[in-house]
């Protein structure tokens, strides 16, 4: 059988209860069900850490954060550890990328290697996006000189900000953020990407004859801050259109980038959660339209039954649940049970099959690799097709700008929820332990309470000794480990101020 095109599509920061092949009522992913029927489907996938750089890592390189070691904002992922992208390359695939996440697309954090063409969605000019490699042609050139020009003159101002910390906060406040917010597109192109990746796959240009293809697709139409349509707006979040008061509301949440990082300080208001619930909901059903034309184009085409599709969250969202909003810090179910669905045309996860077991997002590295013919003995043992006894591990590293941040301006939180505190869990099922710090921990029975409401860590002591035991392998790796040496790239750390990753 010809080598599959593999199409490797993150849904950055979908929750699985949003779906209703994953048990919603709400309705709101009529696209991705219809092709979830006719795909295998993950029930208890779990990302190895909370957020975008450390899970997109883990996907590249099949390892867990302790391992690779990109688990801070400027990290760099290590040069001895190929990426998914090198090796199907390597291995005779034509490489692309259409990512929409400034993380993975703009930070020179190691995550671009490998492939022939990266397209950059987040920033100035989303129709026509930045291209991570030289540009092909005359007009090519000079559009990228262009851009690189205006990009010089923004990133002055921005470097100004930076350098002043009376400045910097201002650059935090509601009147500065939306305006940055604009310029750099921060959530980038969704339809575009899409649009492109679909003409790749199906008109094949630029590809040899006969060469199969990896495309890796990032959306972030569901991360923050929340503009979706008005008309999904009038179906999942009327009260927007109808209140002041919630507009209101709106606005200063989709300006507080601080306040996307940091823990509440009490229970969220109940109109205030229902806002944002119903605002997710708006964004995730207008993704999912997006997505049914995307998977129509493929179909019209024949594209859809020669491709491996791997559509998967990198992660999800709090939106208030346990005092959280974001995913910055917790490994709560809300931002570590994903999505995982996988149409495989050579049959090995046959379509319309469940699979219940605990498996990690990190093991999508060997399933591609499997599905190209480049996997060697031990990489084909650790596919999602292969029967594992492993049980999935999940990382959260605190970032040290965002405990900076807290320290400056809510020094009580950093105590009080421990945000200075490396968490870590494990899961074997029927449970899933999480240990903060030393001496917190947390046992849940992920079967009964999906919602990890209920903390039996006090009654059953002998399971949490078991499962503690099982994180050792991760503390091993974190303390042996040398430090990932920062990113020093200036243009680097500007944007990563301009997305509120850095003070």
């Amino acid at each position: 059988m010809q080598r599959p095109d593999i199409l490797l599509l993150v849904l950055d920061t979908q929750r699985r209860d949003r779906l209703s092949c994953y048990g919603s009522d709400q309705e709101l992913s009529p696209q991705l069900d219809a092709f979830a029927a006719r795909a295998a489907r993950f029930t208890a996938a779990r990302a190895p850490a909370q957020w975008t750089v450390p899970t997109h890592a883990s996907m590249f390189t099949g390892v867990y954060p302790a391992q690779h070691g990109a688990v801070q904002t400027a990290s760099m992922l290590p040069e001895s550890l190929p990426t998914l992208a090198e090796r199907l390359q390597v291995g005779g695939y034509h490489t692309a990328a259409f990512c929409n996440n400034p993380l993975v697309g703009v930070v020179n954090n190691g995550l671009r290697r490998g492939f022939n063409s990266f397209l950059n969605y987040s920033g100035l000019l989303t129709s026509r996006p930045n291209q991570a490699g030289a540009p092909a042609t005359p007009i090519g050139r000079y559009r990228q000189w262009f851009k690189r020009l205006v990009v010089r003159a923004l990133n002055a101002i921005q470097d100004s900000f930076a350098r002043s910390d009376a400045a910097l906060k201002f650059s935090f406040t509601p009147l500065m953020v939306p305006l940055w917010q604009t310029a750099l597109s921060f959530k980038g192109n969704t339809v575009k990407s899409l649009d492109d990746a679909a003409r790749l796959l199906v008109d094949r240009r630029g590809v040899e004859r006969g060469q199969p293809v990896f495309a890796f697709v990032n959306l972030m139409g569901t991360h923050m801050p929340y503009h979706p349509p008005r008309q999904q707006i009038a179906r999942h979040a009327p009260q927007v259109l109808q209140s002041p008061a919630a507009q209101r509301y709106l606005r200063r949440f989709n300006g507080d980038v601080f306040g996307w990082l940091a823990p509440l300080a009490g229970e969220i208001d109940a109109e205030h959660g229902a806002i944002l619930s119903g605002m997710y909901n708006a964004e995730v059903a207008a993704q999912d339209a997006a997505l049914g034309e995307f998977f129509q184009k493929l179909q019209a085409r024949g594209t859809l039954d020669r491709t491996m599709i791997i559509a998967c969250a990198d992660h999800g969202e709090h939106l208030g649940e346990k005092q959280f909003v974001g995913h910055s810090i917790s490994l709560y179910s809300q931002l570590t049970h994903v999505p995982l669905i996988i149409r495989d045309p050579r049959g090995d996860l046959p379509a319309g099959t469940t699979l219940d077991a605990d498996v990690s997002t990190r093991r999508i590295f060997h399933t591609a690799l499997d599905a190209a013919d480049l996997a060697d003995e031990q990489e084909r043992a650790q596919t999602l097709a292969a029967p594992s006894a492993e049980l999935p591990l999940a990382e959260s590293t605190p970032l040290a700008n965002v405990v900076r941040m807290l320290n400056q301006r809510r020094p009580q939180l950093v105590n009080q929820r421990r945000v200075d505190q490396q968490r870590r869990a494990v899961w074997r099922a029927p449970y899933k332990l999480i240990q903060t710090g030393d001496d917190q921990f947390e046992l849940f029975d992920t079967r009964s309470d999906p919602a990890e409401i209920t903390d039996l860590s006090a009654i059953l002591p002998e399971v949490v000794d078991e499962l503690r035991d099982q994180l050792q392998p991760l503390a091993a790796h974190a303390n042996s480990a040398s430090p990932n040496a920062a990113n020093d790239d200036p243009l680097v750390k500007r944007r990563l101020r301009d997305l509120g990753y850095l003070e």
